[in-house]
């Protein structure tokens, strides 16, 4: 947005103002301009600990010109602290603020708390998100036999995950690839891990997910062919299709879907 000439960024807890030198000049610098360009940023940060088996929460406000943190709040210290000599006017005149200081005191609870919780509030500490897993094959050559198997784990939290592909029952450890972690703006994360094989028919291939909010790993199968029948609770996809079987008075009865399917 278009604030007075300058440009006003908003994104997460962090706050920068760009501004032309024109409009400011550098606090305690007499008449002395500021450079044409540079940027201002202030960050508010919570930072959670167990280390003592206690949860405790320290928070910060960071005062940063351009590369540069120049002042900061620190709540294990209860005032602010200039770290270079630009930020020494501020801190002075906040330390000598009353509200000011109890404002930021008082953001251990009224921020951090407030937005992050503790386990037993439901909150965002102790948060548990499954992870939505599927499997994906392509081809990057239509002529070749070789098949990229691509797996996904979707919208989980927190962030701490891990994927693997096993072929036969083992690990498979061979033209595996590793996607980067995606945030997706809700909180949650995504991750892709492939696997490139020429699949013959008869082999299993399976993604294995663990994931804090799991009690017991998400697997999910590909396949060539029709294989025996999968344990409860399994995913299956077969040569581009997920097959459902399920049991019935009289035997099987065997479903196709032309999407996912789960059990």
């Amino acid at each position: 947005a278009d604030w007075g000439g300058g440009l006003y960024l908003w994104g997460g807890w962090q706050v920068g103002l760009v501004l032309p030198s024109d409009w400011l000049r550098v606090q305690g610098g007499g008449h002395r301009h500021s450079p044409r360009r540079f940027l201002h940023q202030t960050k508010h940060e919570c930072r959670f600990s167990n280390a003592t088996g206690r949860v405790q929460v320290r928070f910060l406000f960071r005062h940063i010109y351009d590369r540069t943190e120049i002042a900061r709040f620190d709540s294990a210290r209860g005032r602010y602290e200039a770290l270079t000599p630009l930020g020494e006017p501020d801190t002075e005149c906040w330390n000598s603020q009353k509200e000011v200081l109890e404002d930021a005191r008082a953001a251990v609870d009224t921020f951090c708390w407030c937005n992050y919780g503790l386990p037993e509030a439901g909150r965002v500490v102790g948060r548990r998100v499954q992870p939505v897993v599927t499997i994906s094959p392509t081809k990057d050559d239509p002529l070749s036999p070789r098949t990229l198997l691509l797996c996904t784990a979707a919208s989980f939290y927190p962030r701490e995950i891990e994927v693997r592909w096993l072929k036969n029952g083992r690990r498979a450890t061979e033209g595996v690839f590793y996607g980067e972690d995606l945030h997706n703006g809700d909180w949650t994360y995504q991750t892709q891990v492939m696997l490139e094989d020429t699949p013959q028919r008869g082999e299993i291939y399976t993604c294995q997910v663990e994931h804090a909010s799991l009690k017991t790993p998400i697997t999910v199968h590909w396949g060539m062919a029709l294989l025996p029948l999968p344990c409860v609770g399994h995913s299956w996809t077969l040569g581009g299709s997920v097959g459902d079987w399920g049991k019935e008075r009289r035997g099987l009865r065997r479903l196709w879907e032309g999407g996912p399917l789960r059990m």
